[in-house]
């Protein structure tokens, strides 16, 4: 077991002037670790643990921590004395702006934000005053921010969600105290690779808007089956509704223009963040110019509001755009680096899967990655949670965490490889993640006979 007082120590401090010790709640974890710096595919907490990160912060190191193209970039920008200057345009977000609607199919304009959920605010205030409809679709599972049209339905336990639905809808299910019921009654969940329930929902509500990740990528790794995603798109055309892909843990992790560009399907409206600028906070809604151009139209009743002190901040916006370029070196040869780490380490674990003789599966896109419990990769959030065995994989992570493999100790969350990782830290996490296998099916296997006994 690791020595971890100074974190516990920390953590009791910050207690005293933050809610809880921690300024994001998805951040207060068991066990409690404070972690100091990062350096390539390794972190270090503030007891002098070493781990190597396969959690890259909800997914944005995917070049690695403080890679260093990336870091002189920001370095430079502080040297030169560019600073917020919070009036008119400036050469850097112009910078940005080209790179992105170069290398992002659908984009033909681009806005500069701070977080991913600002960027689907934005995206559904956008798409409500295009349509002048104020309903939305959304996906169970899925994760776009804060805000009230969205912080709803991502975990939720199926005795509270009810059984499958098809077709059909479920009921709202906020993860947050304080949104309205009037609200809530704007906004339909469907299950994933479900379009008979999309279809269903706009047969009886106007819609505005649909947001979906292309890929599930809060709840693990949950892929769109054969034809959904060209699926949204063909009802969207059919119902008038503007199709919004929340990129945000999608994009530049799996391709520069996208997952979108790798399903050959164009949304109206796309949102990207964290790995757009390897750790620094920046978020881009970019979308077909007719869309865009209603932030700047000159009537007050079409315009849609944007405005934000930070937005292109120089230094995140330096950081993306030197990101994108580190991205296009070599042919892109990031991209084929990091998709041979993921194969291995996917063909690694299904292998010590076989040989603990545990039923498991992995689901994998390029450098993102999750296991399953279970003998099938689920196709929506019902599958999920009535086949994944959390209790193993909560063990098993916590295991993980305690070898100095450090994956976020919630399941099913994803794992991530960064390009800082090498093919030994694969062998070295595999032989780790055996051996924190076999403990935790033991340590699980224990318990329940334990249980059994008192009873």
């Amino acid at each position: 077991m690791k020595n971890r007082r100074e974190s516990e120590r920390l953590l009791q401090c910050n207690k005293r002037y933050i809610s809880g010790g921690v300024v994001s709640v998805n951040r207060a974890t068991e066990p409690e670790i404070a972690f100091a710096r990062g350096e390539g595919a390794h972190i270090w907490d503030v007891d002098g643990n070493q781990y190597l990160d396969y959690h890259a912060a909800f997914g944005p190191h995917f070049l690695g921590h403080n890679e260093p193209h990336v870091t002189e970039a920001v370095r430079r920008v502080l040297r030169e004395g560019i600073s917020l200057f919070g009036s008119g345009t400036t050469m850097l977000e112009g910078q940005l702006g080209e790179l992105i609607c170069t290398h992002v199919p659908s984009a033909e304009s681009v806005q500069l934000l701070n977080t991913g959920s600002e960027a689907t605010y934005q995206a559904i205030r956008l798409g409500r005053a295009f349509t002048g409809r104020s309903h939305i679709v959304r996906m169970q599972g899925g994760y776009h921010g804060w805000h009230n049209d969205v912080a709803c339905n991502l975990m939720t336990p199926l005795s509270d969600l009810g059984p499958r639905v098809s077709p059909g809808e479920y009921p709202f299910k906020p993860i947050s105290a304080g949104i309205p019921e009037e609200h809530q009654q704007l906004v339909h969940n469907v299950n994933f690779n479900d379009l008979d329930s999309v279809r269903w929902v706009c047969q009886r509500y106007p819609i505005a808007a649909l947001i979906a990740e292309p890929i599930l990528q809060n709840i693990g790794v949950v892929k769109p089956e054969p034809g959904y995603l060209q699926g949204l798109r063909k009802l969207a055309d059919e119902f008038g509704f503007f199709l919004i892909f929340d990129e945000v843990k999608t994009g530049f992790r799996h391709a520069l223009g996208g997952y979108a560009s790798i399903a050959q399907v164009s949304p109206d409206l796309v949102v990207f963040g964290k790995a757009l600028a390897n750790g620094y906070p920046i978020a881009v809604l970019a979308g077909r110019r007719e869309l865009m151009d209603r932030f700047v139209d000159p009537s007050p009743a079409r315009r849609v509001l944007l405005a934000g002190t930070y937005n292109a901040h120089p230094v995140p916006t330096a950081a993306a755009i030197a990101t994108i370029e580190r991205l296009l070196m070599n042919d892109g040869e990031v991209y084929r680096y990091t998709e041979n780490l993921g194969e291995m380490m996917q063909q690694g674990l299904e292998r010590i899967f076989a040989r603990v003789g545990v039923r498991g599966v992995v689901a994998r896109q390029g450098s993102a990655f999750c296991w399953y419990f279970m003998d099938h990769c689920p196709r929506d959030w019902h599958d999920l949670a009535m086949y994944h065995d959390f209790e193993t994989d909560a063990v098993f992570r916590l295991m993980l965490v305690d070898r100095g493999i450090y994956v976020f100790p919630l399941p099913p969350k994803q794992c991530s490889i960064s390009a800082a990782h090498t093919a030994a830290d694969i062998e070295i996490t595999l032989h780790h993640m055996e051996n924190a296998l076999a403990q935790a099916m033991e340590a699980v296997a224990e318990k329940s006979a334990s249980t059994s006994r008192r009873s």
